[in-house]
């Protein structure tokens, strides 16, 4: 049987004809590979995490909508593209925090509007850009490890949150990324994995796929974090991020912004790993970035065989919080790292890779 690294997390099918993604809901027990054609199919499966991560979701809404340029029939160039754009609205409305989803989505736009000819030539265009996205974002995660790399020594203790390695991403992955490296050349970090409740990222993913790398890793339930710190055995937390803000608040799952408190109080680095295609200079601050609330029973009756609350008991349940960049020691980028004062240093950052920004 293949190992789940083996597999790409979003491709396109080699017929040109389907999105092809691993089913995360599924795994560890089953690796099922979708193949998905339809819109309403590629909006669910964003929408209800059968593919998840940032860049994963951008390279998948990117390859989703090269599938619905397929399907909209040859005519008159300006309606062809309105209901292009309609398509892109669509696949955006299925996930509101990530910028990556927004991101893929107005590139494969302009690449359209920029492509001289009608449907025939767009659609060439289309597929081209999001193949080219697909190599990109490999090549992206491979620089963002190694300057991640470049922040701890062999032997150091991670402690990550919810799921940032190859199946949030087209390979490699952004938080784990360095990690994945380090195994591969030997330095041996070891990593305490945050279940990530309510839906288990850490637990379900993160923990068995550096297993099967050979990374020790330690699975802990959040609310273990602190002894953790408080023991001495991380050096460093290593967390993704789904939306960087013009001054450095950064947003991440659920949870992220609790253990960056906990690391200020024990002095330990906190470290955001993502892609600059994550980094919005049009969202002035944390304050500012939508907050997906997902379904209450996430939280009452997901993982349980009976409900664990009264049915009468309301449920919140936010996909994501925004850690306030006072506690972020540095966001790590394939451009390199910045640090305070991020107004500045994210700018100058964007400015540098502004070809491949958003």
């Amino acid at each position: 049987m293949k190992s789940i690294l083996e597999y790409d997390t979003v491709s396109l099918s080699d017929d040109g004809t389907a999105l092809v993604i691993i089913d995360q809901t599924l795994l560890p027990g089953e690796i099922k590979l979708l193949h998905l054609t339809g819109q309403n199919e590629i909006w669910e499966a964003i929408q209800a995490l059968r593919v998840r991560g940032a860049p994963a979701i951008g390279v998948a809404a990117a390859i989703g909508l090269y599938l619905a340029a397929r399907e909209i029939k040859a005519g008159e160039r300006g309606a062809f593209l309105e209901r292009l754009h309609a398509a892109a609205e669509y696949l955006n409305s299925a996930r509101p925090t990530a910028v990556n989803l927004s991101w893929a989505l107005r590139r494969m736009e302009r690449t359209a509007h920029q492509t001289a000819g009608g449907a025939e030539e767009i659609r060439a265009a289309l597929h081209r850009e999001c193949l080219d996205m697909w190599q990109e974002d490999i090549d992206v995660c491979r620089r963002l490890g190694e300057n991640g790399l470049s922040l701890v020594k062999p032997g150091d203790g991670l402690l990550t949150h919810c799921n940032a390695g190859a199946l949030a991403a087209s390979r490699y992955g952004t938080a784990l990324g360095p990690i994945l490296l380090g195994q591969e050349r030997g330095k041996k970090l070891r990593v305490f994995a945050d279940e990530t409740r309510p839906l288990l990222q850490g637990a379900r993913l993160t923990a068995w796929e550096l297993a099967r790398a050979g990374v020790e890793v330690t699975l802990i339930c959040d609310n273990m974090a602190s002894m953790v710190m408080k023991n001495g055995w991380v050096q460093a937390c290593f967390v993704g991020c789904d939306r960087v803000a013009a001054n450095g608040d950064t947003a991440n799952k659920i949870g992220t912004s609790g253990l960056a408190v906990l690391a200020r109080y024990y002095n330990v680095p906190f470290y955001v790993l993502g892609p600059t295609s994550t980094i919005d200079l049009d969202c002035p601050t944390g304050a500012d970035i939508p907050i997906e609330e997902r379904d209450g029973e996430e939280i009452r009756s997901l993982w349980y065989r009976e409900p664990m609350a009264p049915a009468e008991v309301r449920c919140w349940d936010p996909a994501f919080d925004v850690t306030d960049h006072s506690l972020i020691s540095a966001i790590v980028t394939e451009g390199g790292i910045c640090r305070p004062p991020f107004g500045e240093s994210l700018r100058e950052l964007v400015s540098r890779e502004k070809g491949d920004a958003p």
